[in-house]
């Protein structure tokens, strides 16, 4: 029927629908990195965006971090379920956003890693990336699948110049710490801003006086029965629920990559 046309922006590819980007009368202002923590694996990926990310063109996503299938290398939250179907990835692809696989563990021997290099091999396309802090595991990636962008994590704490023009010497990019959005004139003095991503909104680690989540849930993810631990029942500290940094200033000093959170029931990100 004529009248029963497939729309411009879609194409139907055997039993899968595959989006692509409608070409944006000018290119984004910002991008974003948008979180699929929790994202059940049944969920089809459009279905997920638009119940929790609905407020964005899909040309200003850049691109989804979460877990793909299990591996000893990801940290950043412990590995109970896989959030990314292989349908998930393909479409995502396909519509020219990347996925962001968080092997951020601390802890990362040579041979672990290759007993992960399948698991690497078959994400290897060019736009998805890895985020990593170990700086080992950083330079092996980059040596062997060389189509990855590599990140930074923003558990590497990069808070000071030298350390971002460190980190520049082994990453493609580098999160911030969210404290940092609050010092503008840190932030003014940084250079090659295209390779710096701010986070958009922000959770318990704004507050956080010690962090030491991040490194219980790398030992979490090594499945050896280890327990998660968090700093709050140690240190008091003010939870500000989630909290939207106003972009603008940002934008005006020459930002445009940022990440975005999706809010915990609570409007929490952590405990």
């Amino acid at each position: 029927m004529s009248g029963n046309k497939t729309p411009p922006e879609m194409t139907e590819i055997g039993a899968d629908r595959i989006f692509t980007k409608a070409e944006p009368v000018s290119p984004p202002v910002a991008t974003f990195t948008v979180s699929a923590r929790n994202k059940p694996r049944d969920l089809p990926v459009y279905a997920y965006l638009r119940k929790n990310y609905g407020n964005l063109a899909l040309n200003e996503i850049d691109s989804l971090f979460g877990f793909v299938e299990k591996s000893t290398l990801y940290g950043g939250r412990g590995f109970t379920n896989r959030e990314f179907s292989d349908r998930d990835v393909r479409q995502l692809n396909n519509a020219g956003i990347g996925i962001r696989i968080p092997m951020s563990n601390h802890y990362v021997e040579r041979e672990e890693y290759e007993e992960n290099r399948p698991l690497l091999s078959k994400y290897h396309v060019s736009g998805n990336s890895v985020i990593c802090t170990n700086d080992d595991l950083a330079r092996w990636i980059r040596e062997e699948f060389p189509d990855y962008r590599i990140d930074a994590s923003v558990i590497k704490n990069i808070k000071t110049h030298r350390k971002i023009e460190e980190a520049m010497k082994i990453y493609d990019s580098a999160v911030l710490p969210m404290p940092v959005n609050e010092d503008l004139e840190f932030l003014a003095a940084i250079e090659n801003k295209d390779k710096i991503t701010l986070f958009a909104n922000a959770g318990c680690a704004l507050t956080c006086p010690s962090r030491i989540c991040y490194a219980s849930i790398s030992k979490f993810n090594k499945f050896t029965g280890d327990e998660f631990q968090c700093s709050q029942p140690l240190k008091d500290r003010e939870l500000l629920g989630m909290v939207d940094f106003p972009l603008q200033p940002y934008i005006d000093l020459g930002f445009h990559r940022f990440k975005l959170l999706r809010a915990r029931p609570g409007a929490m990100t952590g405990f």
